[in-house]
């Protein structure tokens, strides 16, 4: 497994789980995505991919409602070893790394810097403008512009939405060379042992979170 650069491996983990957790919560303009099944939340896999400046990063994501599963194709090195799997449990405020050849669970608390609070908007959204009908990953979708203002930074996005489900599809912004998309997608049940504890792991407590080596 290849291990990503100190920079590069923070920015890839902190932009695909914000982004992920944005597909499970984001509803705002979409009649179809109603309270209820906003509340259970969506349950699918994919193919995420993550362009920046001018390089493609990819992630294997499976979601169930307030929990998350990404399987990278570039393993994250920390202090304890390499971490091609992460599991997020806001359920439990916590975000676990596998290093498989410890047998041990990294455990770290869920940081807010990290991803987005759940709630259907982006972090630091300003306003959010429909543009209409699209198609985003061969489905029907909707297409947003949203500006958002966090920490003094202005950015402006476009947002596909699928229309049916009331996830985000794509997002690209046009302020940088960045945007995070589904190269594949399935809308399917996922089964419950991907977001639990392997069998047979030790637990290991990192309070400040793990340091990402280069």
């Amino acid at each position: 497994m290849i291990g990503l650069g100190t920079c590069t491996a923070q920015r890839l983990r902190s932009d695909l789980a914000a982004f992920v957790l944005a597909l499970l919560t984001v509803s705002a303009g979409n009649p179809a995505w109603s309270e209820e099944s906003a509340a259970k939340g969506a349950e699918f896999s994919g193919t995420l991919i993550k362009h920046v400046e001018g390089k493609n990063y990819q992630a294997q994501v499976f979601a169930q409602g307030d929990r998350i599963r990404l399987e990278y194709k570039y393993a994250l090195k920390t202090d304890y070893g390499y971490a091609a799997i992460e599991i997020i449990r806001l359920d439990k405020a916590e975000t676990w790394y596998l290093l498989a050849q410890r047998k041990e669970l990294l455990v770290t608390p869920v940081d807010v810097d990290d991803v987005l609070p759940v709630r259907p908007t982006l972090p630091g959204e300003k306003e959010r403008v429909l543009i209409g009908d699209a198609t985003a990953v061969g489905r029907p979708a909707q297409l947003f512009e949203v500006q958002t203002d966090r920490h003094g930074r202005v950015e402006r996005f476009f947002e596909w939405v699928d229309v049916e489900a009331g996830i985000v599809l794509k997002l690209v912004s046009r302020d940088r060379d960045w945007s995070v998309e589904y190269e594949r997608i399935r809308l399917s049940p996922q089964p419950d042992y991907y977001f639990d504890e392997p069998p047979g792991y030790k637990k290991r407590a990192s309070p400040a979170g793990p340091r990402v080596q280069g």
